[in-house]
């Protein structure tokens, strides 16, 4: 069965920092472009960072330049989302997903991503 599997995730302070982790199953990453994903309660699911198969990544939310990374291990088939200077409004279920085409682009709709893991839950609080 494809899917990626989620994990890394916690309860932080705000100013805190985390690396979630994003493990393909059933397939490697070499070609794929892979992006992370949050979803907070009563809210749609947004897009955050972009890798492509080249390493190139695509910010897709505004709010975590600066403080957001991604990066790609293909010889753990993995992907990292390393966070950074959290605050409260990063409090979400992080997901990540492939694109059917192989690239980053912030115009592909939620419905052309593929192979959704669980996610995992970050909570920023003091």
């Amino acid at each position: 069965q494809l899917q990626f599997v989620e994990s890394g995730g916690g309860l932080v302070q705000p100013g805190g920092s985390l690396r979630l982790s994003c493990t393909a199953s059933g397939f490697t990453l070499d070609y794929w472009a892979i992006a992370w994903f949050r979803q907070a309660p009563g809210k749609q699911r947004q897009g955050v960072l972009c890798i492509n198969p080249d390493n190139y990544n695509t910010t897709f939310s505004d709010s975590v330049k600066g403080r957001f990374t991604i990066a790609k291990d293909n010889a753990k088939n993995t992907v990292y989302l390393q966070m950074n200077g959290l605050k409260p409004e990063d409090t979400a279920v992080y997901y990540c997903a492939t694109p059917k085409a192989p690239y980053c682009s912030q115009y592909i709709s939620l419905t052309e991503y593929r192979y959704w893991g669980q996610g995992t839950q970050v909570t920023i609080s003091s």
